[in-house]
Order: structure tokens, then sequence, then C-alpha cells
């Protein structure tokens, strides 16, 4: 019985109503879970700072705020696909 959202920048981190509040958790849960897991793999690496590359449909917004993301290719997955694809299809 829940709505459907429509994912969008969001500034408020208490919901209102029930959209708000999947809106927001959608939005800001998921850049804290992206923040957590680029602490966690620096500190296990010992690496202070990594390439972080955002991809798939929401990668602009998600990186909009997270400066630890230091490039965005939406495509980069899709694309990656396709060339091991390719690279199959030339040995058959």
């Amino acid at each position: 019985l829940l709505p459907r959202i429509r994912i969008r920048e969001v500034s408020a981190v208490i919901g209102r109503n029930t959209e708000q509040a999947m809106l927001i958790g959608a939005v800001h849960g998921y850049r804290g879970l992206i923040r957590g897991l680029l602490r966690e793999l620096r500190r296990e690496l010992k690496c202070p700072r990594l390439p972080v590359v955002a991809t798939g449909g929401y990668a602009r917004l998600m990186a909009a705020r997270l400066p630890e993301i230091t490039a965005v290719d939406p495509l980069l997955t899709l694309e990656g696909l396709r060339l091991v694809w390719l690279a199959h299809a030339r040995r058959d």
C-alpha cells in the first residue's frame, strides 16, 4: 500500500508524510550507505584517498552531495558489459 515515489533531490531530513519519509530514506539513506562504505574501504585498504566513480541511473543525484565521488559515468557498467560481450562474440 506504499505510494510510488519519484526519486529526486530532497533537502529535508524529516518526512512529514509517508512519501516524504520514503524519499528521504532513499536519497539520504543511500548517500549515508555510500559514505560509510567508502570510509570502511579507505580504512581497510589504508588508503586515505580513493578514486570513486558513480554509475547507474541515479549516479548524478547521489554524487551531487557526495564530495567523495570523483567521477560520474551513468553508463559505465553497461559499457563494460557491452565490451565483454563484444570480446566474447569475437572468440566464437
